[in-house]
């Protein structure tokens, strides 16, 4: 977005100095711009702020998330579910799957499952149709699912040109072969991916950088409906989800990709079984910027997790070494959504972990290689202390370069008010602007959207009528979910598709840096993964400000190969293919 630098005033021009009572205010105006403001009430950009608007309801989207809420407080209740961007059927506009939830008994007898029977509890594909609305397409696709659904993974597995689903559950995973004409497979136990337990989110990532995406499965707790002890204030009608504390902490699976449609589970090889945790949001980036990806997860309660990649097939967990462990105080805190991006054009990706209120959103910055607690110097602490963040990522929503901040709220507990009465279980959306490394909460400034509250867990962002303009998708509980299209900035920008062919198809993983006209530098990493239990659009987005061309884009391909760009022209979707002599 085009901003008003700073300009010598009469008083520099002419060699004097302001009078004090001037002087003051000049001040005062130059402190307030660094926030976005000026004295004179004018926003510090020259074109107003995007504006959303919710079009779920003349979508065509009929989804509702169903948790199933019991007296017994299961606590499989407060947490799905998840929501992916995908464009399943190669038209070129992103499509949408939401995750669902299923019916429970109260209490549940003895051995009985979740019952996902009923249409109600189907997870749900939508078709985009390109103008506004959307169709369900669930029963041809095969998407119904099973078991109590938590989240969902998107990635090319077996480079076909197709994406796939993994779905992760409360209970046996699912992995859909994506067929390339509208119908997925469930290959699950012949690919022997899963899982088991309480999966939460998963990552598709070529850690080993063999042209073909691994799987990367956090769990959350050790517990089943048999092993739920009660919590809360039972005694006087208030029973609780219990804290995770109450419940031991479990080991995360990965599975490397053998490249003919099945997978291997290394979980122990790799080193990733050796670090448990209580895992709930996930996202990969090279942290280290030595060419390997590396595993974030954010962790309930206990240290957050870094899974340094060692380039030999195993991980060491380095969120202790890393400073990603606990907040400047020296605190757990209760991770859930995550982001890892460059929120300030440095070069070095930074990470964005939303937590429970009370305990403010955790953001660290990266000092090349090693993370800087810096909630409170940027504004985050102050904007989100009475908050809860699950849904979130770092996307530049106004195109001006700099990538901001959204986080899909609520407390995880519908009593909260009960036993803490400063804090709300429904809550607004939350939209943090980044104005050059701060930033300001422009909520109330976006749309209506940013009003009502709800029970907002999942999140994906991406383009879904490819207008250059990051929607906003998020999946609510028991309730139906927003589809945020943003109306839009005068900024240009620059969408890139990339295609691995020596690498693996969707070029998850490469880093991509891009220099604007003016000579400002971007960075960003091609993935899916993040958020909280959520896959968005894989293409990278580019805010470019005024700036009508691109200098050079180079991307740093997982396979080693650098291809540069030139001279390009802006406001379009390009796709790059890796070069090589041969493709898959």
């Amino acid at each position: 977005m085009t901003r008003i630098e700073s300009q010598p005033g009469p008083f520099r021009r002419r060699g004097h100095r302001p009078p004090s009572v001037l002087r003051a205010v000049l001040g005062l105006a130059w402190a307030l711009s660094i926030l976005g403001f000026t004295l004179f009430g004018t926003p510090q950009q020259q074109v107003p702020l995007p504006m959303f608007v919710d079009v779920a309801a003349r979508s065509g989207i009929a989804f509702q998330l169903l948790s199933s809420r019991t007296p017994q407080k299961y606590l499989i209740e407060s947490m799905p579910g998840g929501v992916a961007m995908l464009d399943y059927d190669g038209d070129g506009l992103e499509d949408l799957f939401f995750v669902n939830g299923a019916r429970l008994q109260s209490p549940m007898p003895p051995g009985a499952a979740p019952d996902k029977s009923d249409p109600k509890y189907w997870n749900r594909l939508y078709h985009n149709n390109g103008d506004g609305t959307f169709t369900d397409v669930t029963g041809k696709a095969g998407l119904r699912g099973h078991s109590y659904g938590m989240g969902v993974a998107v990635g090319d597995y077996d480079n076909d040109g197709h994406p796939d689903l993994y779905v992760t559950n409360f209970g046996r995973n699912i992995l859909y072969h994506n067929n390339g004409d509208g119908t997925f497979t469930d290959v699950t136990e012949k690919a022997g991916v899963p899982g088991g337990g309480w999966s939460s989110s998963a990552l598709f990532i070529d850690y080993d950088r063999d042209g073909y995406l691994d799987l990367f499965v956090a769990r959350y707790l050790d517990w089943d409906f048999a092993n739920n002890p009660p919590c809360g204030a039972p005694e006087r009608g208030q029973p609780a989800y219990c804290h995770p504390d109450v419940f031991k902490s479990v080991t995360y699976l990965l599975y490397h990709n053998n490249g003919d449609g099945t997978f291997t589970d290394v979980s122990v090889k790799s080193g990733i079984a050796a670090a448990p945790g209580r895992g709930l949001g996930s996202a990969l980036n090279d942290y280290d910027r030595d060419g390997w990806p590396d595993i974030l997860v954010a962790n309930d309660a206990i240290a957050e997790q870094l899974f340094h990649n060692n380039h030999d097939g195993t991980f060491s967990e380095a969120g202790m070494a890393a400073g990603l462990a606990y907040d400047e105080d020296g605190h757990a805190f209760s991770g859930m959504g995550v982001a890892f991006e460059d929120y300030d054009n440095d070069g070095w990706p930074d990470i964005f972990i939303g937590d429970l209120a009370n305990q403010k959103y955790a953001l660290f910055h990266n000092l090349k290689g090693a993370f800087q607690y810096v909630s409170g110097q940027t504004g985050v602490a102050r904007m989100t202390m009475a908050h809860s963040g699950w849904g979130t990522a770092l996307v530049d929503y106004d195109n001006d370069g700099w990538k901001d901040l959204f986080v899909a709220q609520s407390h995880v507990m519908d009593n909260i008010q009960y036993f803490q009465g400063n804090v709300r279980y429904l809550e607004p959306l939350l939209l943090l602007r980044n104005i050059q490394g701060r930033f300001e909460d422009v909520s109330a400034r976006s749309g209506d959207p940013f009003r009502p509250v709800q029970a907002a867990r999942g999140a994906a962002f991406g383009d879904l009528d490819n207008d250059g303009q990051i929607d906003v998708v998020v999946s609510c509980l028991d309730g139906k979910p927003l589809v945020l299209r943003n109306q839009g900035s005068p900024n240009h920008w620059l969408a890139i598709n990339t295609v691995g062919t020596v690498s693996n198809r969707d070029g998850i993983g490469a880093r991509l840096h891009l220099v604007s006209q003016s000579g400002a530098s971007q960075f960003a990493t091609v993935t899916a993964g993040g958020s909280y239990f959520s896959a968005s659009d894989k293409r990278v987005h580019f805010g470019l400000g005024a700036d009508r061309s691109v200098r050079s884009l180079e991307i740093a391909w997982p396979s080693g190969t650098i291809q540069t760009l030139y001279d390009l022209a802006v406001d379009r979707i390009l796709t790059v293919r890796e070069p090589s002599k041969g493709t898959r």
